[in-house]
């Protein structure tokens, strides 16, 4: 398969790996993005294996609580500036408020709302706003309590990150706390429990292959790759998080201290997991002047 640069670019921005390093990778792996991930972390050239921040997706993200239930909703729009007009944020606020009557996006988009169907009033703000807006996502968590954090809020209750953390017992103000930890270090689940399988798979081979290229007898690499796979399970689950507002303490221990369990949480981003195309402006511009 023919390596781009534009690959190659793709490779280091996503690993932060130097450029020829991130090409040989590529070659040996076949184009495989994924591949050449993982080829970089075992020879310890990548940084991390993280995934491009580029969105192509703008709009808002709103949370609605009452009682028991949370829920939050993503809309989308073509441009940031649409996220900062008050009909949109409206529109976005109330869509969220019905969001509370159903528990998954296909009803949403089929409530009613002010006697039309979302997905009808979506379609009529497009024609008066002139771009295109879709309701992406929905996640609905239910708890004793359930606490609401928007991070970055343009307005009451919406923003670009929102966050739900359903509570087992009460402590508002700590349930706060949590979710704005969630919304700065975006863990992967609740625990190691409910963590992707096939995530911990790939990360214990990619430790593996790490811990045998040190040339150690076997035994001790399997100690190295318990200890390795402990630290790794403690830094993407919540409740094995150093918790944000005080570090020596896990998020678990902290909610220990607090009186309360955490049974679940829910992020949303604006645009996550949408890919963006980058745009070379000036070479946008000449075309457009030739």
């Amino acid at each position: 398969m023919a390596i781009t640069a534009a690959m190659v670019k793709e490779l280091r921005d996503s690993t932060g790996a130097g450029m020829m390093d991130a090409k040989k990778a590529l070659v040996e792996n076949d184009g495989d993005m994924e591949a050449a991930v993982d080829w970089l972390r075992t020879k310890g050239l990548a940084k991390a294996a993280k995934k491009s921040g580029r969105t192509a997706a703008e709009g808002l993200v709103a949370v609605s609580v009452a009682g028991g239930k949370g829920v939050a909703v993503e809309v989308n729009s073509e441009t940031d500036f649409v996220g900062k007009n008050a009909d949109f944020q409206e529109m976005v606020g109330g869509i969220a408020t019905v969001a509370l009557g159903v528990d998954d996006i296909d009803a949403l988009n089929a409530a009613d709302m002010g006697g039309k169907s979302v997905a009808e009033v979506v379609t009529d703000k497009v024609a008066v706003i002139g771009e295109n807006m879709s309701v992406r996502r929905m996640t609905v968590l239910k708890g004793d309590q359930v606490v609401s954090y928007v991070h970055n809020a343009v307005t009451d209750g919406m923003g670009k990150i929102g966050v739900l953390v359903a509570l087992k017992g009460d402590n508002e103000a700590f349930g706060r706390q949590v979710a704005m930890h969630i919304a700065a270090v975006n863990p992967a689940s609740l625990g190691e429990a409910d963590l992707d399988a096939s995530l911990v798979e790939r990360e214990k081979a990619v430790l593996t292959e790490q811990a045998r290229e040190s040339g150690k007898p076997e035994q001790v690499i399997e100690k190295m790759i318990v200890g390795r796979m402990k630290k790794f399970l403690s830094e993407v689950t919540l409740l094995g998080q150093s918790f944000v507002v005080n570090p020596d303490l896990t998020v678990a221990a902290a909610a220990t201290e607090a009186g309360v369990e955490i049974t679940g949480f829910a992020r949303l981003e604006v645009g996550e997991g949408i890919e963006k195309v980058e745009e070379d402006f000036a070479a946008e511009v000449a075309k457009m002047n030739s």
